[in-house]
């Protein structure tokens, strides 16, 4: 049988597009559709434009800093329309970088959304049908609202880059990196930032001890954060009739997610005054906007998927095995539609594999086996490896680890605290997992993350001469376990 590519690609996210260049540069003939901007998530919505944001709101405090060490410093308020126009003129260039790689690779674009007929036949919003020997779908997740009374209300992580104007008080609803990482972010820009999490500590399945001081230090910061707290009602605070207003999911049906963000301001969201809140505490509080942080689904919704025999999980994953290969042989899946490690440079390892394993006869598994991440809150979390919780369940360990204030803080005698935290077998002295909440954590769990992967001893660690003065010199100079588990 004869098809029109040999590849076909469905979303145009780092997975999708290094997976449609790299086939192309096999020789393969090469097609992907995308009907929403080049880029996906991570370029467009997701971490280009935050750790930008993340840049730009660390600099109030670094002028506080500066004034104690001696600087004159003359600054006035954040220019958030200034901060959001140059941010908006990286995207448009990175997605045509996108956009040049894939032409520069030989790869057809369809500016289109992508819908399977059956195994091999793409039916394109365009009304054009294409077949293709193998399908890779990489359309990767969407923010989900909680689905309670008037959450159209709220707006979500990907409506906050479309703000016309920052809030002056915000409710941020959730407990995970992406709760944590904006509350932080907004707080630094000048925003009165209150958090709601319902449960007993954010930052779930982070090691305890590196969480308990990023929540400590984002308090100490300013951040209003309350645990074992939910909203059990919000409306606007003004007499308006919120019935008249297109609920969220009628609205933007359909819709592209940058659409989709435009349009939820165009019923209201962001407009027509502050907005009420009734807490499960039981207190009530009126904010300018409501940001829900509390989770996101797979986008596989209206994919067609049932048209091929692919199967989906319970949360609406597609369900892959360790070559990322569904349950109909012809189609493959990586990124975060498949919800396994929902971290880009993850799907674009899952990229690789997937080519590795069909155009160049080399089967491959994807390792989600330690890998380093990283938390872009301020203080950042870094971590490799097993918390402590996960690791004594499994065996019995020796936990390494110190706080501190760093030299550059302690100096001008502010709080700030840092953590540098191992845990390490008992039996065979293999460090299983380096945590580290410290400005540039990120950087340094990078670096970790080698040593971890290689199966590095505690006693390889030591015999590593520290670099003087520095935070993660403690990482090499922690001789006695602070305790056993």
């Amino acid at each position: 049988m004869s098809f029109d590519y040999d590849l076909f690609v469905i979303g145009g996210g780092s997975g999708g597009v290094r997976a449609a260049r790299v086939a192309a540069a096999e020789g393969a003939k090469v097609a992907l559709a995308e009907d929403d901007r080049m880029g996906g998530t991570c370029v467009i919505r997701g971490c280009v434009p935050k750790k930008l944001m993340v840049f730009a709101s660390s600099y109030r405090e670094a002028m506080a800093e500066a004034q104690d060490y001696g600087w004159t410093v003359h600054a006035g308020g954040f220019d958030w329309p200034s901060f959001q126009a140059k941010l908006n003129g990286e995207l448009d260039r990175l997605e045509g970088v996108y956009r040049n790689l894939l032409n520069n690779s030989g790869v057809q674009i369809y500016d289109a959304r992508g819908k399977m007929k059956d195994a091999h036949t793409v039916a394109l919003s365009t009304g054009e049908e294409v077949t293709a020997k193998h399908i890779l779908i990489a359309t990767g997740g969407k923010p989900a609202l909680p689905g309670m009374d008037n959450d159209h209300l709220g707006i979500t992580s990907n409506d906050i880059f479309h703000l016309p104007e920052l809030p002056k008080r915000i409710l941020i609803v959730g407990g995970g990196f992406i709760a944590c990482e904006f509350a932080c972010i907004l707080n630094g820009m000048g925003v009165e930032v209150t958090q709601y999490y319902r449960g007993a500590q954010v930052l779930r399945g982070f090691d305890d001890e590196a969480r308990g001081l990023v929540a400590e230090m984002m308090i100490k910061k300013g951040v209003d954060l309350h645990v074992g707290t939910n909203i059990v009602e919000m409306r606007r605070e003004a007499d308006v009739d919120d019935t008249s207003l297109m609920t969220a999911s009628d609205a933007t049906k359909g819709l592209t997610e940058d659409k989709e963000a435009e349009l939820r301001h165009a019923y209201g969201q962001g407009k027509g005054g502050p907005i009420w809140v009734k807490a499960s505490n039981g207190t009530t509080q009126v904010f300018d906007q409501v940001m829900f942080a509390t989770g996101r689904t797979p986008n596989t919704e209206d994919l067609g998927l049932d048209n091929t025999g692919a199967k989906l999980g319970r949360r609406g994953e597609i369900i892959v095995d360790e070559y990322s290969q569904t349950s109909q042989p012809s189609i493959y899946a990586v990124g975060d539609v498949t919800n396994r490690v929902n971290l880009t440079p993850v799907a674009i390892r899952e990229g690789m594999a997937f080519v590795e394993t069909v155009f160049k006869g080399n089967p491959t598994k994807v390792d989600h086996e330690l890998i380093p991440s990283a938390v872009f809150t301020q203080p950042e979390l870094g971590t490799v490896g097993l918390t402590e919780e996960e690791a004594r369940d499994q065996e019995p360990v020796d936990i390494y680890c110190t706080s501190f204030r760093p030299m550059q803080q302690a100096f001008i005698d502010r709080e700030d605290r840092v953590l540098m935290k191992l845990v390490v077998s008992k039996e065979t002295d293999v460090v299983l997992g380096c945590h580290i909440v410290a400005p540039a954590a990120g950087e340094m769990i990078q670096l970790a993350g080698i040593a971890v992967k290689m199966g590095a001893t505690k006693a390889q660690f030591d015999q590593v001469c520290a670099v003087h003065p520095t935070m993660s010199e403690e990482l090499v100079t922690m001789k006695t376990p602070m305790r056993s588990a």
